[in-house]
């Protein structure tokens, strides 16, 4: 019982969910550069309920014209694959623009966001909310990788206490993510030490809600090389790059 509950709550660390504001929202425009298609690969350490686990993630992220893809899937020692996540969709004036995000958490169903680009509505399998598409919304998974693409079109832009902000989707609503940058830091990783920027997604000061630490390498076309996730009680799961693969 213990373990299992363990699994689940390493799986709601990963993917923790956001709370609805209201249908209203701003839209966010910046300059984008889409990075190059990349498999990247992770070590995970976590820690949840005191116990600690080790993992491995990997992302696959591919953009070809004007479409994206982006596969994550992610494995802890011993349970095997824990989460699985696909982001797809169009490159437009606003950088990505999600249409369809897949979440499968271990033991569950997969569970949709749509963004209707018809309709210009979000929608949900998991609830009935919605939300009006005005430009640069994102989901969970893409809202990383829009941030590489502005730090690739403004890196001068990309300077300590910069805030950047998209609406972002999960899987029964969505809500305002605010990424502030932070200091440069140099990280000891298996491809050697790298010079990176430290970029904050913290939750709001009177909430519980999940803080995500992102390291982009701009030397190596500010790939995300660590994501660090931390909820309010301690328990963390932190994945660190151990391998880059760029197609030829």
């Amino acid at each position: 019982m213990r373990l299992r509950l363990f699994i689940t709550g390493l799986c709601a660390l990963i993917v923790a969910s956001s709370s609805a504001a209201g249908n209203e929202h701003p839209s966010f425009n910046y300059p984008t550069s889409p990075a190059p298609s990349a498999q990247l690969h992770y070590q995970i350490k976590a820690s949840k309920y005191g116990m600690n686990l080790s993992g491995e993630a990997s992302v696959n992220w591919k953009q070809e014209g004007s479409s994206y893809s982006i596969s994550t899937e992610t494995r802890a020692a011993v349970f095997g694959k824990i989460l699985q996540s696909d982001s797809n969709g169009k490159i437009d004036a606003f950088g990505l623009a999600p249409e369809q995000y897949d979440e499968k958490p271990a033991n569950k169903a997969v569970m949709h966001a749509r963004f209707d680009r018809q309709l210009h509505r979000i929608s949900f399998s998991e609830s009935a909310d919605t939300y009006p598409i005005k430009g640069g919304e994102q989901d969970r998974s893409s809202a990383v990788w829009q941030l590489v693409a502005i730090a690739r079109a403004t890196p001068a832009q990309f300077s300590s206490g910069s805030e950047w902000q998209f609406f972002v989707a999960g899987r029964h609503d969505a809500e305002r993510w605010t990424f502030t940058v932070e200091e440069n830091v140099t990280l000891n990783t298996a491809l050697g030490n790298l010079t990176t920027v430290h970029i904050v997604k913290a939750p709001p000061p009177d909430s519980k809600g999940q803080r995500l630490d992102i390291w982009l390498a701009p030397g190596m076309e500010w790939y995300p090389v660590r994501l660090k996730f931390s909820d309010a009680d301690g328990d963390t799961i932190d994945q660190t790059i151990d391998h880059i693969n760029s197609p030829s």
